[in-house]
């Protein structure tokens, strides 16, 4: 390798092609190492998707077996990440669509009701413990209200909230154009923020909403 070009702080693409290149190479290590980089990722997505916590952990494992499978068809267009999220998206879009045609409609909500929901991070360096046990409840509504967002608003949602994913990523992951996600998210946030005013107001929506939350305009929840 040029000396040069090894001087160079390396970029994560070239990091994701030397992982590919040594888990091709059977090296247990790239294998861990991509799992443990990807998995909160991945699930998160796939639970968006199922709204079940087991059934995205299943399909999350099955993501990682066709992606080790077809390891050798990666080519480095995209992040390594956004690779793994489409293969785990279509996935559990599959069992989605298989579900829907065996469970019964009924049946179908009644597990939708019952379906945990999708963990937010949650910082805890606030030092007042009323205001941090506010945020926890504010977090919890909004988790609920999350899972109740369309699936093409919860997608993006979680994709550019959670996930912190750019437009550009999220674009690319959901094969959207870029306006479209900017699109979906603004509406997402609105539909979010409809529902916890109906739950506990503006006022105390904005007194006890996480400060991390309003730092950064383009992936803040609101």
């Amino acid at each position: 390798m040029n000396k040069a070009l090894a001087a160079r702080p390396v970029p994560a693409v070239s990091d994701d092609a030397e992982l590919v290149r040594r888990a091709l190479a059977r090296d247990d290590s790239a294998f861990r190492t991509i799992m443990q980089r990807n998995n909160q990722r991945l699930y998160r997505i796939a639970r968006s998707i199922l709204r079940n916590s087991t059934e995205a952990e299943d399909a999350v494992q099955e993501a990682y077996v066709c992606a080790f499978n077809h390891l050798a068809s990666y080519r480095g267009e995209s992040s390594l990440a956004t690779w793994l999220s489409r293969i785990t998206m279509n996935e559990a879009l599959g069992r989605l669509r298989r579900r829907r045609v065996v469970v019964d409609l009924a049946v179908l909500e009644g597990t939708r009701a019952e379906a945990e929901i999708i963990p937010f991070p949650l910082s805890t360096s606030n030092d007042d413990p009323e205001r941090t046990m506010a945020q926890r409840q504010i977090l919890q509504l909004v988790e609920q209200a999350t899972d109740n967002l369309p699936e093409a608003y919860r997608l993006v949602f979680v994709a550019r909230v959670i996930e912190g994913m750019s437009v550009e990523e999220t674009a690319e992951l959901l094969n959207l154009r870029q306006e479209t996600v900017k699109t979906r998210l603004h509406r997402a946030r609105q539909l979010v923020r409809d529902r916890l005013n109906s739950q506990i107001g503006p006022v105390l929506m904005d007194a006890a909403s996480p400060a991390e939350f309003f730092r950064k305009p383009d992936t803040a929840l609101f």
